[in-house]
């Protein structure tokens, strides 16, 4: 997946080849982010994913971001407003399959590695460590979290969570080290639509919904809140990572 560095002084480059009907620079600045299409090169980006020797800001930032993004799915979890669209996913192959619900997560995380062939995603220490650390940050936090009685504490909770995630995941992709199996799909789609990020993982997320929910697999209000937040919440991040840091680039670099 090839990289662009954006300008601080102007925003995420738009990527388009003709000017579109409203300048960016028209747009609300709290809506700037949605315009967002390609991961940013930053100073912890890594040259390229497959490395077997990263450098040590790049693997740090891809930890340290990993570890948020644990945070985040855990609080949505907790929240307990419905599973992610994903799971929904999994729950449904398995009831017509019959297959138990890991196995078939297993399953469906090993089609969408294959999907990422034709979009020519790479691999990287970053697509082995998202599923390791997250998991060990997932098992270790959860029974720490708080659970509401409130539904709208709840709602909150997995608010928090999502914007929580959306800005983990912004930090290990920008390392470049190789994204998760559903990550490397959102990329990868950006990539061969040339569609914003919120909108291509938006869109995924809904997809996955749907084949979940005809499949038999249960879709909470979270579910729903899930999927047109996480795209949103990455974009953002990726946009406001660059206002901070591009800025300061160029400064040491002037």
């Amino acid at each position: 997946m090839q990289k662009r560095k954006w300008s601080s002084s102007r925003g995420p480059v738009l990527g388009s080849q003709s000017p579109p009907a409203m300048s960016k620079d028209d747009l609300p600045m709290l809506l700037k982010f949605l315009s967002v299409k390609e991961v940013p090169t930053l100073f912890w980006s890594a040259p390229k994913a497959l490395t077997f020797k990263p450098p040590l800001t790049s693997f740090i930032f891809l930890v340290v971001g990993l570890f948020i993004f644990g945070v985040g799915e855990a609080l949505i979890v907790a929240a307990a407003v419905g599973v992610s669209p994903w799971t929904v996913l999994a729950q449904g192959v398995a009831q017509s399959t019959g297959w138990e619900l890991g196995f078939t997560t297993f399953v469906v995380s090993m089609a969408v590695l294959v999907c990422w062939i034709p979009l020519r995603q790479s691999p990287g220490i970053g697509t082995i460590l998202n599923a390791v650390i997250i998991a060990l940050v997932f098992s270790f936090l959860l029974p720490y979290l708080p659970t509401f009685d409130s539904v709208l504490l709840r709602v909150i909770e997995a608010i928090v969570g999502i914007l929580i995630t959306g800005f983990g995941g912004a930090l290990y992709l920008i390392a470049n080290l190789g994204p998760g199996p559903r990550d490397g799909l959102m990329t990868g789609l950006q990539g061969v639509t040339n569609l914003p990020i919120a909108w291509v993982r938006s869109g995924i997320e809904l997809s996955v919904i749907a084949i979940g929910w005809l499949l038999g697999g249960n879709v909470g209000f979270g579910t729903v809140m899930f999927a047109f937040g996480i795209g949103p919440a990455i974009a953002m991040s990726m946009y406001f990572l660059v206002v901070l840091f591009g800025a300061s680039e160029e400064k040491t670099g002037a």
